[in-house]
């Protein structure tokens, strides 16, 4: 059954597979994985990542187990990296199906190697090193310790030693130079007991863009892959890359408001002069914001931004309009372009006091997601 529901996030695969192609000449060497969890930032897991392999990736990231199988059972035998640890429940069907796992934690290797050992085959695994994020990540004074047991065990390989930097976007920040310090150093030791080690990594987005982890040998491509700015970076780091999702409606119901008027649940919008009202076919169920008429985030209609007025509801939302001619089936934009203007997921981002990755994240699985190449103008 299909749908024919007017909203619907439209995902520019060329987009994509362009940014790709302009991530890579960020790389002088080594390898780009295109992480596509969460479905991939809300893009849709598979299509990226088929898109991201064509374009030159050369892995996966993940960050659950049910995101790897996705992308096996869809067919893609490609290296996937499953990027936090995940329940010792989940060794078996980890191993069975290839997927690298990130550890830290002894019981978790002691339940991949066991894994292992009842299918057969060596676990591939990477040892993630908290180097300040202090989210998760085994601690410095015991990382070599903790390498040395993976090595000790002939069903888990060490195949690489990672870390993840908690202010690469942020080039004024003096914490990423201190974490990227401490990583080489406990690198250099682990390699006196992992001379073959295979792979050192702490590249995100952000300090793939910046040229600020030169030594990684894999750069984990997330939001800037998505053509989204993982920070506050200079406009000249983001060049070559375009946004990739835009979120497009159409106008359902049109009427006159009187200036005294309230609109939506509560009125707590008052007209403070006669308008008309549009009403846009999606609500916070969709991944709108309920709070956005107390922000600046507006919407195109008409090819000019318009202000939203009044809560927005479950399904539903209400933008002014003005004087302007507007009718039923009359398009509208939340992010992307129309006509000369353009209204982008950053100007929602900073609207609602928050980053990219959540805009583009919240918009919901009933939202559909068309997939087009779109030729750059």
């Amino acid at each position: 059954m299909n749908s024919s529901r007017a909203t619907r996030a439209v995902i520019d695969l060329g987009a994509l597979r362009d940014n790709v192609s302009t991530l890579l000449s960020h790389v002088a060497k080594g390898e780009l994985w295109a992480v596509v969890k969460a479905n991939a930032y809300g893009h849709g897991a598979v299509p990226c990542a088929r898109t991201a392999l064509v374009a030159g990736a050369s892995g996966l990231c993940v960050a659950l187990t049910q995101e790897a199988l996705e992308l096996r059972d869809a067919g893609i035998d490609a290296p996937i990296m499953v990027m936090s640890e995940q329940p010792v429940v989940d060794a078996n069907v980890l191993a069975a199906n290839d997927v690298t796992c990130v550890v830290y934690n002894e019981r978790v290797i002691a339940a991949l190697a066991g894994a292992g050992r009842r299918l057969g085959k060596k676990v591939r695994v990477h040892l993630k090193v908290d180097t300040g994020m202090h989210r998760v990540g085994v601690p410095i004074a015991d990382a070599v310790e903790r390498a040395r047991r993976i090595v000790a065990d002939r069903d888990v390989l060490l195949e690489g030693v990672m870390t993840h930097l908690a202010t690469a976007d942020d080039p004024g920040s003096a914490a990423t130079q201190r974490q990227l310090d401490v990583f080489e150093s406990v690198v250099s030791q682990i390699r006196t007991i992992a001379p073959d080690l295979r792979h050192v990594h702490s590249a995100n987005s952000a300090a793939t863009l910046r040229g600020i982890s030169p030594t990684s040998t894999i750069k984990r491509a997330g939001i800037a892959m998505y053509g989204l700015n993982p920070g506050a970076l200079a406009d000249a780091s983001m060049s070559g890359l375009r946004p990739v999702m835009s979120l497009r409606t159409q106008v359902s119901h049109v009427q006159r408001v009187r200036a005294g008027e309230g609109v939506s649940y509560g009125l707590r919008s008052v007209m403070e002069r006669e308008s008309t009202i549009a009403t846009l076919p999606l609500g916070y169920a969709d991944g709108i914001a309920r709070r956005s008429w107390q922000t600046t985030a507006s919407v195109l209609v008409g090819g000019r931004r318009r202000r939203i007025v009044g809560v927005v509801t479950m399904d539903q939302m209400m933008v002014d309009c003005g004087d302007d001619v507007v009718g039923i089936g009359d398009d509208a934009v939340l992010f992307g372009v129309q006509g000369d203007s353009q209204v982008t997921v950053g100007d929602w981002a900073a609207a609602l006091e928050t980053i990219p990755y959540e805009v583009v994240c919240a918009i919901s699985g009933r939202v559909p997601r068309i997939y087009e190449e779109v030729t750059q103008c």
